[in-house]
């Protein structure tokens, strides 16, 4: 199966016009998105456009996601939240935590970090697919260069169960894939000229994973 993952979309029509040529270019089974779909105003507008797109949309929300935004993944035609919860797609379950605390140097995925991590710890299992909002800690997290800023718990949780793929965002600077582990971890931002990743899973261990980035850059 082919998955299209973006995060940090902001509200920013220039980057649901990228989703929407890479949707047409690359033909993918499922949009993920990592969350920071909208702002912290005003979010239906978006979330309107992606409910509209021809390929099934599942969401976990961000840090400039408000929870509202969970009633209206609700009432969405072709939006799921992954929230605490895991979806079969193509015999390929997607499980998700919503949400991000930024705080000095580091990330928690939420106020109530414990209780979320051991919900979603037992809906994973090593052929996953893990969507948060923050990278793990110390992998794909740093800012300015120089600091991590990811989430301690979501690394615990990567060594523990060992999903197959991550997909995050958050840390804008640190576009990019690399292996932790078993696992595969892509951050997916949109920020600048990237456009997010397409990633083919197939009976195979390992995924393909290309970072797409505008032509030039």
């Amino acid at each position: 199966m082919r998955i299209y993952a973006v995060a940090d979309i902001h509200a920013r029509p220039e980057r649901m016009e990228r989703i929407r040529a890479n949707i047409a270019a690359h033909k993918p089974d499922v949009l993920v998105i990592s969350g920071d779909i909208g702002g912290f105003r005003r979010p239906a507008q978006v979330l309107a456009a992606i409910d509209a797109l021809a390929v099934p949309v599942l969401a976990v929300r961000g840090n400039t996601d408000l929870k509202r935004v969970e009633t209206l993944f609700g009432s969405s035609d072709n939006i799921q939240s992954l929230h605490l919860n895991r979806i079969l797609i193509a015999g390929v379950g997607f499980v998700g935590i919503s949400g991000t605390v930024p705080v000095p140097f580091r990330s928690r995925i939420a106020l109530r970090e414990k209780q979320a991590i051991q919900r979603v710890r037992a809906l994973l299992d090593p052929g996953s697919v893990l969507v948060v909002h923050p990278p793990p800690y110390g992998i794909l997290d740093q800012v300015m260069g120089r600091y991590h800023a990811g989430s301690r718990a979501v690394s615990r949780l990567v060594v523990q169960k060992q999903p197959r793929l991550v997909l995050c965002g958050h840390i804008h600077e640190a576009f990019g894939c690399v292996r932790m582990g078993a696992s595969w971890i892509v951050n997916c931002n949109m920020a600048g000229s990237r456009q997010g990743a397409v990633v083919d899973i197939g009976p195979a261990a390992g995924p393909e994973i290309k970072m797409l980035e505008a032509a030039g850059r």
